[in-house]
């Protein structure tokens, strides 16, 4: 039986057609990737960031290395509120 990921956090970009998923493994890690989906084509989400097999212990710690990994993660976070 395939075992699937628990998303935790789903982070979009403005337009809705990237984001960021940090997610819990069922061993107890944590992980995140990014996807894109295209709009007009009504497959879905595609990983595009290759980050999946990062292994980290806590949320948190997938989530900064996440903000470090993806450009337009960080821009976003280092954006004044």
């Amino acid at each position: 039986m395939a075992h699937r990921h628990n998303v935790v956090r789903s982070i979009n970009a403005e337009g809705d057609t990237i984001c960021v998923d940090v997610f819990r493994r069922p061993d107890g890690t944590f992980g995140f990737e990014e996807y894109r989906r295209d709009p007009e084509d009504g497959r879905g989400w595609f990983p595009i960031g290759h980050y999946a097999a990062a292994v980290f212990e806590t949320e948190e710690a997938a989530l900064a290395a996440a903000i470090d990994a993806v450009g337009w993660l960080k821009a976003a976070a280092n954006r004044p509120p």
